[in-house]
């Protein structure tokens, strides 16, 4: 499978104040939520003078790619495109076309199953073709990666340079503490079922392996549901309290649900975790996420070169089955199934 090009599509953020209320209506329309709700999130937001930093990360990140394909003798364009702000992937598609791009490979940022990690990416891919019209790209959208070696590698080191971080008396008795993005429970059940909830399962028992730890912690973050929704549990505020109840005086937390720092890890985490943290006697360390670690961007077109090249998928095996998805066909990539519209052509 040849192609002309790599769209690496994100879901967006702002790069100023005036941008943050709009974006935020985008991020939620239709989903009725309250005004005084967004205003709430918008602070966090207004705290960095109004800039997500997963734009930036993303450029950074494409300027790596583009480096690693240099230094690999490969000429591929990349494109970049955004769920729910500029550069928006209508736009990015739309580019492609008039650029004569007849098949290109998507690498979302993010790396699992589920609907808001990778369904709603291939509905983006979708809707891209659609603002392109006739003559629009085929898009593939390339398989998660939740165990691609690299990421398993980003992450373990990390967490050893988060521990070297802590005083040195704490860093052998750390608590280890895996975080990812909560989701309500009926919609982790939807997908594969319980797709997205067992990946982050199956990822951090590779990585804690990778950086060492048999003991370890694996909770949620970042609900923004109605209390009366049930979303995956725990949540690492209540978890912290209950390791310090536990008399734990130092943890190293590691983001393994993020692929970058952007604003639910510098502001939930960095921020909030941070201070219940030192209320709380215990000194905290947080583990960095890959970002544009050239790293990734070699994973990004390691994956592009499975598809291309036929090879087998590079995965960090664990004990137990791996939790591929629900939707493909004979140990296939979501890429090359029939039935999962990841590819979208005509």
């Amino acid at each position: 499978m040849q192609f002309d090009a790599l769209l690496l599509l994100s879901f967006g953020g702002p790069e100023g104040p005036d941008e943050v209320m709009p974006f935020l209506e985008n991020v939620t329309r239709g989903r009725g939520i309250p005004r005084e709700r967004l205003e709430s999130v918008a602070e966090h937001y207004l705290h960095f003078d109004g800039v997500s930093p997963i734009n930036g990360i993303n450029r950074a990140l494409i300027a790596e790619i583009e480096a690693e394909l240099a230094d690999r003798g490969q000429t591929l364009p990349v494109y970049f495109g955004n769920r729910n702000w500029a550069p928006y992937v209508e736009d990015a598609v739309t580019a492609m076309r008039n650029d004569g791009v007849r098949r290109a490979a998507v690498f979302a940022t993010s790396a699992w199953g589920g609907y808001s990690s990778c369904t709603q990416y291939n509905e983006d891919i979708a809707r891209g073709r659609a603002a392109a019209g006739d003559g629009a790209p085929e898009l593939v959208k390339m398989r998660h990666y939740f165990d691609h070696p690299l990421l398993v590698e980003m992450f373990a080191e990390a967490i050893g340079d988060a521990t070297q971080s802590l005083p040195a008396e704490l860093r052998d008795e750390a608590r280890l503490v895996f975080t990812a993005h909560s989701i309500p429970v009926a919609a982790d059940e939807r997908h594969g079922p319980h797709l997205y909830s067992r990946q982050v399962a199956y990822a951090t028992r590779l990585v804690a392996a990778a950086a060492g730890y048999a003991e370890f912690d694996q909770v949620w973050q970042s609900r923004s549901g109605p209390p009366r929704i049930p979303w995956l549990e725990p949540d690492i505020g209540d978890h912290m309290a209950a390791l310090a109840e536990r008399g734990t005086r130092a943890v190293v937390i590691c983001p393994i649900g993020f692929v970058a720092d952007h604003i639910e890890v510098v502001w939930d985490l960095d921020s909030e975790v941070r201070e219940q943290a030192a209320d709380l006697g215990i000194a905290m360390a947080r583990a960095s996420t890959p970002n544009a670690d050239r790293r990734y961007a070699r994973l990004a077109l390691d994956l592009v070169d499975e598809l291309r090249d036929g090879r087998e998928a590079a995965r960090v095996v664990g004990d137990d089955p791996t939790p591929g998805c629900g939707y493909s066909v004979n140990g296939t990539t979501c890429a090359d199934s029939p039935r999962c519209v990841a590819r979208i052509s005509g």
